[in-house]
């Protein structure tokens, strides 16, 4: 479903004329990835951006909804484009509420069941409902149906109640694994991060049970584009993006399948004061990967700490913040983005330089010389940079002291596994390539 329902989404926005600012606009490539639910909170915030028109985006996402049972939203995008409401809402929302109704007495004997259980103290089980209740599994996929039809009408809560019960009782792994997807989804759209959080590592769990091959590649390539509501929201989440895109078969579907994902892990990297990748090993990837996908997230790495181009860096910074602001997860992060980057800027400068004049510094900055000196011996304490300040010439005079060799077997070693998938995933490629 979420598959349709991206497909169509890629559909309808391929139509449009879109803005200056749609050219690094992700949207529509999320949309692949994306459940139709978690597409719309991404529609609404594009269009308070003005990215491409308001009837264009109005007509896609009826378009959409109407795939859905969530008719009063629909009626009133309707409505908003063509002046009048939906044909026969009152008679399509009354098929649903029948229907809803429906289902419900069909499950009943179900909650009851299991409410009866659980009053008992005891834990629900297939067993006990087959053998005391008689229950069959016929009805305990109907319970299965009622949480894909209250999601479809925007009952989450409900939705998710279903879905939790349904995977204590299941024999059925595939809806099971379904029901977590879905309940994930409910979590997200009610903003629940820690119960959203915990699905995620469970499906993470599920993922790793996967037989190797394009079945475990699609389920990881959704779940990496459906953490990004998690770890952009979650107070522990930009560590938990590293943590997640530097796995191995999550870092083999970014770059097989969605190769436009390391413009968040490299915001992630930025962000962190400790990531779990060091920045020259996401220039590696961002290198291997600049011919199928860059932006100035990526472009701004490379001017960085490749080209040491510094006015290049600044004014791909610049870049940056028009692309993170036109960005539904990365908007949230920009300001403390800026920042990071802005003091990676500096840090690189000064590790290669011997001396700095403090009143280039300042301009730089934008501040008062002295504002600016307070800033750089700041930087220097942070950065345990071996400097002093001389005054009278105005200069920060840079030292030369190498690392210890402890720090550079450190450096060295801390990112093994990363760095050796870079060199399986090079031989492979020279080997393909040899065979063809």
């Amino acid at each position: 479903n979420a598959e349709y329902m991206g497909g169509l989404f890629w559909k309808q926005f391929g139509r449009m004329t879109p803005s200056e600012a749609a050219q690094f606009d992700l949207t529509r490539i999320h949309a692949k990835f994306l459940d139709l639910h978690l597409t719309l909170p991404l529609i609404e915030f594009i269009q308070k951006r003005k990215i491409y028109s308001d009837e264009d985006i109005i007509k896609s996402r009826i378009e959409l909804l109407d795939r859905t049972n969530m008719v009063q939203f629909l009626s009133d995008e309707y409505q908003h484009l063509h002046g009048q409401p939906l044909p026969e809402l009152e008679k399509k929302k009354a098929g649903i509420i029948s229907e809803l109704n429906h289902r419900t007495q069909t499950v009943q004997p179900l909650l009851s069941a299991i409410q009866t259980v659980t009053s008992r103290g005891n834990q629900v089980s297939a067993e006990i409902l087959s053998e005391e209740f008689h229950i069959t599994q016929a009805q305990v996929e109907s319970l299965y149906d009622l949480a894909k039809f209250h999601f479809s009408v925007a009952n989450y809560d409900d939705a998710a109640s279903c879905l939790l019960q349904y995977q204590a009782i299941s024999s059925n792994q595939d809806h099971v694994l379904g029901a977590v997807w879905g309940h994930l989804a409910a979590m997200v759209l009610g903003q629940h991060w820690e119960a959203a959080l915990e699905d995620l590592n469970k499906l993470k769990d599920l993922i790793d049970r996967f037989a190797p091959g394009v079945a475990q590649l699609q389920q990881c390539a959704w779940l990496v584009h459906w953490s990004l509501f998690v770890f952009f929201n979650h107070p522990s989440g930009r560590t938990g993006i590293t943590d997640l895109f530097v796995q191995d078969r999550y870092l083999n579907a970014i770059q097989t399948v969605c190769p436009h994902m390391i413009r968040y892990l490299t915001a992630a990297v930025i962000i962190n004061k400790k990531p779990k990748i060091v920045p020259k090993d996401l220039v590696r990837l961002i290198q291997q990967e600049r011919y199928s996908y860059q932006d100035p997230l990526t472009q701004f790495v490379e001017c960085l700490f490749v080209n040491y181009d510094f006015e290049s860096a600044q004014q791909k910074l610049r870049e940056c913040e028009s692309v993170m602001t036109n960005d539904y997860f990365l908007v949230s992060c920009r300001d403390e983005f800026l920042e990071s980057a802005r003091m990676s800027i500096f840090e690189t400068y000064c590790r290669i330089h011997q001396c700095i004049d403090l009143q280039m510094l300042s301009q730089k900055l934008n501040l008062r010389p002295e504002e600016a000196e307070v800033w750089i011996v700041n930087l220097i304490c942070n950065a345990r940079l071996d400097a002093k300040i001389d005054s009278q010439a105005n200069h920060v005079i840079m030292g030369s002291q190498p690392p210890s060799a402890h720090q550079q077997v450190i450096d060295q070693t801390q990112n093994l596994l990363f760095r050796s998938y870079f060199m399986v995933s090079a031989l492979e490629k020279l080997d393909s390539a040899a065979h063809k």
